[in-house]
């Protein structure tokens, strides 16, 4: 009988729920525990594990990488899938495989090329992979930035250089404050002249990357890739509006492979795409699993329950899908939370805060539903 694997995520998507429920319903049949951590008690992910804690707030990069390898010896933690301080874990590999701990993520290699998109750019462009044109800008020379992608008949926006989703992303407008923006929801629409203002008050330096506004359909290619550098699986996930669906048209693949394997994106990665004119061109790289991965279930695919496997060395070879799900859309879902508690008194910053409970019932869930972040 196969052992129990142990599996740990840190402070994640609250989307990951889903991550957690295609563990366990494995097709191995193989028992599945999992601990999570975070610092919102509230987290849906802690609520989905089977043991949890509350992670101490502040740590340095490396005293968090001291934090998660007391945690995998304490927990018996057999694959480790970080997301914060995921650079800082990486570089130090060595030391999680040296007391027998796999890291499902990229090499530290990687994980520096894409967390800077700036980077990134420049790096996949070197290789062929086709990118939007973008100015790195740091105070008032975005005014011409934008002028120059105006007059080429874009319209611009920028986002933080470094960074994930999209936060911070913003769209440039010209046009004067009026009554209909203030109408329905908010929108990502800012007046150019109150930037330049906003820049010129603060009397310091940003890090943003200006480009045109890039058109959908947004495909996001999730690949799954070896040690030995060879793309396992490459299924594209498509977002038209409303319209989401699934694609294997290799204008969007191609290019997803080329960068998952010739960079070390080893194990779960996610490689955005979207139009610039008549072409796809590079939106961003994840190093991490996304959030809607756990949509790939609709094509027959359970891509966390092979990634694990891959972490431990068992080959799951070449995936194919065996079919495309219909086109969906996502809604939100309600989730178990764990039982209030009061707030920790002692000062130990690596303590368990939050017992190893068994975890509540889970009500069944579609496949395709999202929860907010």
């Amino acid at each position: 009988m196969l052992s129990r694997v142990r599996v740990w995520l840190n402070r994640t998507y609250a989307e990951n729920v889903f991550f957690m429920d295609q563990l366990r319903r494995n097709p191995s049949d193989r028992a599945v525990e999992i601990h999570a951590t975070h610092t919102d008690p509230d987290s849906p992910v802690l609520a989905g594990a089977d043991t949890a804690e509350l992670e101490p707030e502040g740590l340095s990069p490396a005293g968090y990488v001291e934090y998660a390898l007391d945690q995998c010896a304490r927990r018996g933690i057999d694959v480790f899938v970080p997301r914060l301080h995921q650079a800082a874990i990486v570089a130090q590999r060595a030391e999680f495989a040296a007391v027998g701990i796999a890291l499902l993520a990229p090499t530290p290699e990687a994980v520096a090329v894409f967390e800077d998109k700036a980077v990134a750019y420049e790096a996949v462009s070197s290789v062929g992979v086709p990118v939007p044109p973008w100015w790195r800008v740091r105070t008032a020379e975005l005014a011409a930035a934008v002028e120059e992608l105006e007059s080429a008949g874009h319209r611009a926006c920028f986002k933080p250089a470094v960074g994930a989703g999209g936060v911070g992303f913003r769209m440039i407008t010209r046009a004067p404050f009026s009554l209909s923006q203030l109408a329905g929801f908010p929108r990502p629409y800012v007046h150019l002249d109150l930037v330049l203002e906003a820049l010129a008050r603060a009397g310091e330096q940003v890090d943003w990357l200006v480009m045109p506004r890039l058109e959908q359909p947004e495909v996001s290619v999730d690949c799954l890739t070896g040690r030995d550098n060879r793309v396992r699986l490459a299924v594209g996930r498509t977002k038209n509006g409303r319209r989401r669906g699934f694609t294997l048209d290799e204008r969007w693949l191609e290019p997803a492979r080329l960068i998952a394997g010739g960079f070390g994106l080893h194990h779960l990665s996610n490689i955005q795409f979207r139009m610039f004119g008549d072409r796809p061109v590079l939106l961003d790289v994840n190093t991490c699993p996304a959030g809607g991965l756990h949509q790939l279930s609709l094509c027959g695919v359970n891509a966390p329950w092979a990634a694990v496997r891959l972490a431990l060395g068992e080959d799951p070879g070449f995936i194919e899908p065996p079919f495309l799900g219909q086109d969906y859309t996502v809604v939100s879902g309600a989730r178990p939370l764990l039982p209030s508690v009061p707030a920790p008194q002692r000062a130990e910053p690596a303590g368990v805060l939050l017992s190893a409970v068994p975890a509540p019932v889970r009500p069944g869930a579609a496949a395709a539903a999202v929860l907010p972040r």
